[in-house]
């Protein structure tokens, strides 16, 4: 699948291939009882099984079928996931990207989960290794498209679907090493009441809830209190 956007990584499933290679290799290397703090109450091995129940949830999607549930476990982690995560890169290879779907917006296609999946995992391999103390190298084009989704699709269905009110004022965010430039929350109003700046990862990772304004790689112009605000809300499913 290609993107139209020409500032986005080229294959994101290929991107989704890689990246769930990474979370699979990274799963022995970190004790499955560590916290992940920023996900409440979760500990790793919570974390490998939400994210193999979301790609065979997500494989059930591109089907236009309901899913059958995994079951409560325990599971051997190693295993779960590299089943589900073959199920969906398999499912979105074999049916290719014009193919109808159910999609969480109104494109309708399987190319959706080419990219929904594609941040699923990133932000969820971030988690990973950041609980183990290990470092993450991902293209900056690819934290940008992750803030793009969260911009364009994710915060305007939540809106949409009523699980967060409209923000008052739109928050500028500026990715500085890709050099791009988004309005979360836009609608009538133009000018941003606050401007947050930095690397596209540190601005993917505030929206997800991963690092705070506070980051030392950000750095904040204007009204501190509508980020704050706007960073309370449900920005994301």
């Amino acid at each position: 699948m290609t993107t139209d956007r020409a500032d986005a990584p080229p294959d994101l499933l290929s991107v989704l291939g890689a990246l769930q290679a990474d979370f699979l290799a990274t799963i022995p290397l970190v004790d499955p009882t560590t916290p992940v703090p920023w996900c409440g109450r979760w500990r790793v091995g919570n974390l490998v099984v939400h994210l193999a129940r979301i790609h065979h949830w997500a494989a059930g999607q591109a089907r236009r079928r309901q899913e059958t549930p995994l079951g409560p476990g325990p599971f051997d982690l190693e295993d779960l996931y590299a089943t589900c995560a073959a199920e969906l890169h398999d499912t979105l290879t074999a049916l290719g990207p014009d193919t109808p779907a159910w999609t969480l917006d109104d494109t309708g296609t399987a190319s959706f989960w080419h990219r929904r999946q594609t941040h699923e995992t990133l932000v969820h391999l971030w988690d990973l290794r950041t609980a183990g103390r290990l470092d993450l190298a991902a293209a900056p084009t690819l934290w940008a498209d992750t803030v793009d989704e969260v911009v364009t699709v994710l915060q305007p269905r939540q809106e949409r679907m009523g699980r967060m009110d409209a923000l008052p004022a739109p928050v500028a965010l500026v990715a500085l090493d890709v050099d791009r430039t988004w309005l979360l929350g836009a609608t009538s109003r133009v000018d941003p009441a606050v401007t947050v700046s930095g690397p596209a990862a540190a601005l993917a990772l505030l929206l997800w809830g991963r690092t705070t304004p506070q980051d030392d790689r950000l750095s904040t112009t204007g009204d501190g209190a509508a980020l704050r605000e706007a960073l309370g809300r449900r920005l994301t499913p």
